[in-house]
């Protein structure tokens, strides 16, 4: 069965931003790196090889990639699962909670127009949504954080998208933590990687959210504290009990292979660290095939 509607399903389709068109060149880098609150200027060069081999990762295991053009996007464009979400009717576009961010919606909407790909739906301001703060855990339940980047209006705005589709939104208030300027997404804390398991950062995880996910029959693979910032617990299935890992986070690595994962791992210095996002907020995924 092919469906949108998946966090753990083989990947089928897929969009990308490769780094050379999110990037673009070393001086936009450069311009850029701070403004966005990157960890530190961003290597062009070596950027390409880690996305070379990440992208050649996911074509590896079947997945069709979709290709983002050149834009009028900063560099955290390559991070395009932020922009939207895909469900079985559509592409829901999001508003950016990051001011800097605010042309990506439009730019992978014009994107999929092109494509013929169908759009369900577009955020209107004072609403914000970003794709990382959205996660299925089944077919017919959406979680979404409230955050400093998706608020409650934007969360409105999503649940009358998808109702009519016979999905429930379920809304996880996420802490504080480091404040406004930082990234932290439910997708920071939560990711499924089959339709049992997923990978937690439980410190920063809300108690009955957690709860919901024991009472749905979710095993938890518990990301190391110190693991969180290297991203280990944002991890990107593949397939079912398959993932993609960024490099750096070998006791999460140990952890899924005891669940009996199968764990690939691409270096993402550039790529990854620096920008603080993950394989899954590299990517997003269009459709997935589920038993």
């Amino acid at each position: 069965m092919i469906t949108c509607h998946s966090e753990y399903g083989r990947i089928t389709s897929i969009l990308l931003k490769e780094a050379d068109k999110a990037f673009e060149s070393q001086e936009k880098a450069d311009s850029e790196w701070r403004e966005l609150n990157y960890l530190e200027k961003v290597d062009f060069a070596v950027a390409l090889n880690e996305y070379q081999v990440f992208r050649n990762l996911l074509v590896e295991d079947g997945a069709t990639p979709l290709f983002l053009p050149k834009a009028d996007t900063t560099i955290d464009s390559i991070y395009c699962r932020d922009a939207s979400i895909a469900t079985d009717q559509g592409m829901i576009f999001c508003r950016m909670g990051k001011g800097a961010r605010m042309n990506e919606p439009t730019a992978q909407q014009a994107f999929c127009k092109a494509n013929d790909i169908p759009i369900l739906g577009m955020i209107q301001a004072p609403g914000t949504l970003e794709g990382g703060d959205m996660c299925w855990l089944d077919q017919q339940t959406l979680c979404v954080g409230h955050t400093y980047r998706s608020n409650l209006e934007g969360i409105r705005q999503l649940k009358a998208l998808v109702a009519p589709l016979g999905v429930d939104v379920l809304v996880v208030d996420l802490p504080h933590y480091k404040g406004e300027s930082d990234v932290f997404h439910l997708m920071s804390i939560l990711s499924p990687i089959d339709k049992d398991l997923a990978v937690v950062y439980s410190p920063l995880m809300p108690i009955g959210f957690r709860n919901e996910l024991i009472e749905r029959g979710f095993s938890l693979v518990e990301c190391p504290e110190d693991e969180f910032e290297s991203m280990g617990s944002n991890v990107l299935a593949l397939a079912p009990r398959k993932v993609l890992m960024v490099s750096g986070n070998p006791k999460t690595a140990s952890l899924l292979q005891a669940k009996g994962c199968e764990v690939l791992i691409y270096d993402g210095e550039e790529i990854s660290q620096k920008g603080c996002g993950g394989p899954t907020c590299l990517t997003r995924p269009i459709n997935r095939e589920i038993d």
